[in-house]
């Protein structure tokens, strides 16, 4: 029996999808998650923090992030603590870069002192968070080299190793949601011993402007010290119009003021 036109080019796609190697799909998929994102141009939204020690203890900060997105470098962000006391005023500013070490200062109110955080310091902890420095950087796909593994349950897993070689990670285990304009559910981070150290998931999302997806909590679980921190996001807006002159050095003094 001839085979139709149709019939070959059908049979000639499916073979190119399975000639596809395990890093080109990988790298196919972080293409796909960016682009699903790409638009929102900035954003403001507010948060809890909840920090729980390896007793199950727990404390609580309240926090605004404010997001611009570029497209011909990573994205810019800046993250005030507005409660409690002794927090309060302290401000983190990150330029994340497709390409090179990301920028980062944190300012001190207490000594109404920028202090720069070096590159060799952003395996660092957040503010006391089971958060480290390089995890406030945005998503960009020139950060890692990628290899995808399996489909699961909906989700495409995928392994990240990070091109900075002063990442606190030898890799991440990224869980994309197709379906969802693939959304991330869940990450694994893999310390410089290749140990799983943490497991980041995400939860309760909401569609916002009939595109963007956004999580509503994250839980960050630190398997090595059983310490826990919890972000839960509310009030998302992204009609904020924020400009680069929001996201400078002057901007981060006058957000802890």
């Amino acid at each position: 029996m001839k085979k139709t036109i149709i019939t070959v080019v059908a049979l000639s796609i499916i073979g190119f999808a399975n000639a596809q190697t395990p890093e080109q799909r990988g790298l196919d998929i972080a293409k796909a998650a960016e682009k699903a994102d790409l638009g929102f141009n900035s954003s403001s939204v507010q948060l809890k923090m909840t920090l729980k020690n390896k007793n199950g203890q727990t404390s609580e900060r309240s926090l605004t992030t404010r997001t611009l997105e570029l497209t011909e470098d990573g994205d810019k962000s800046l993250i005030v603590f507005n409660s409690p006391k002794d927090v309060k005023g302290t401000s983190t500013l990150t330029f994340t870069h497709k390409v090179g070490s990301d920028d980062q200062w944190l300012y001190l109110p207490s000594i109404k002192r920028v202090k720069r955080i070096s590159s060799n310091n952003k395996s660092g902890p957040f503010v006391g968070s089971e958060f480290a420095y390089e995890d406030l950087s945005s998503q960009e796909v020139e950060k890692y080299s990628y290899k995808f593994l399996e489909e699961k349950n909906g989700l495409l897993i995928v392994e990240q190793d990070p091109v900075d070689p002063k990442s606190g990670y030898t890799r991440r285990l990224v869980s994309y949601n197709k379906n969802k304009g693939y959304r991330i559910e869940k990450v694994e981070f893999y310390d410089r011993k290749n140990a799983l150290l943490k497991t980041l998931t995400y939860s309760d999302y909401k569609l916002y402007k009939n595109k963007f997806w956004r999580a509503s909590v994250f839980n960050m679980v630190n398997h090595q010290s059983n310490k826990e921190t919890r972000l839960e996001f509310k009030d998302y807006n992204f009609d904020v119009n924020l400009t680069d002159d929001d996201f400078s050095q002057v901007a981060l003094k006058r957000a802890g003021n």
